[in-house]
């Protein structure tokens, strides 16, 4: 089952408007010139990342016959297994920015970036948001995960009629070739691991389709809405403009009226 809807790009049950403000510019921050992404020489050192034998994918080694359906969104594609739903995450000025897997109260927002040829970022990023969090009054644990180190972490919330709380959340990062995907679970799925259980399966069904074009490093993968979705949307909106320039033919409603009696 999916649901395609428009969202903010903060927007979260679990965590509120504001919450993560200054954590995504810790993953999203373009590089300085020496980090564009150029060619590397000839000779070059082998890219010192972790195997994906059990995925996400990248375009070049996805399975091509594993008859999991995905949803294109350009840079992703996303599976929709059974049971979960398919939310695309897009900012008030309309581009999509993340994916969200939802199953029951856990959630799970996914993000792509671009990443050098010779070695994966998660690292750098973790110690980043690690740093960001504890500055902010949260608190974030490096462990070890099914994709190796990720953050356990509590992420200060402003929650109405609450005040300030530390809500739950779990920073899981995957440095493929060229790219790297950061996965950001929340609800029940930050604190149970059979909550997570779905949503980290699903997470090995993603392929990453990072182009061959120059990015700066930490350079979002740039998104879009499904074909379907788009054209819906576009005819929509076309009807809904056509509706406005058509002219009023209904008659004008009567107005108050006066009986004169003799």
């Amino acid at each position: 089952m999916s649901v395609f809807r428009r969202r903010k790009r903060d927007e979260d049950p679990a965590v509120e408007d504001g919450a993560l403000d200054g954590l995504e510019d810790s993953a999203e921050q373009d590089g300085d010139e020496d980090d564009e992404d150029e060619d590397e020489p000839v000779g070059a050192a082998a890219p010192r990342r972790p195997a994906r034998p059990q995925g996400p994918w990248d375009s070049t080694d996805a399975p091509l016959n594993d008859d999991v359906g995905r949803i294109d969104l350009g840079g992703l594609l996303v599976p929709v297994p059974d049971g979960l739903e398919v939310r695309v995450d897009v900012s008030p000025e309309g581009e999509v920015v993340a994916a969200t897997l939802v199953h029951l109260e856990a959630q799970m927002q996914i993000n792509a970036f671009a990443a050098p040829r010779s070695e994966g970022i998660w690292a750098e990023v973790a110690r980043e948001i690690q740093g960001a969090l504890i500055e902010s009054g949260g608190t974030a644990d490096l462990v070890e995960g099914p994709y190796g180190p990720e953050l356990k972490a509590a992420v200060p919330t402003e929650v109405p009629g609450q005040g300030l709380i530390l809500a739950p959340a779990r920073f899981v990062g995957i440095d493929g070739p060229r790219w790297f995907l950061r996965a950001l679970l929340t609800g029940h799925a930050a604190v149970d691991a059979a909550a997570a259980a779905p949503l980290l399966d699903a997470l090995k069904q993603v392929v990453v389709v990072r182009g061959g074009e120059a990015m700066a490093v930490r350079d979002p993968l740039p998104l879009r809405l499904p074909k379907e979705v788009a054209e819906q949307a576009e005819q929509a909106s076309l009807e809904e403009e056509q509706q406005r320039e058509r002219p009023d033919l209904s008659l004008p409603a009567r107005g108050p009226e006066i009986t004169e009696i003799q």
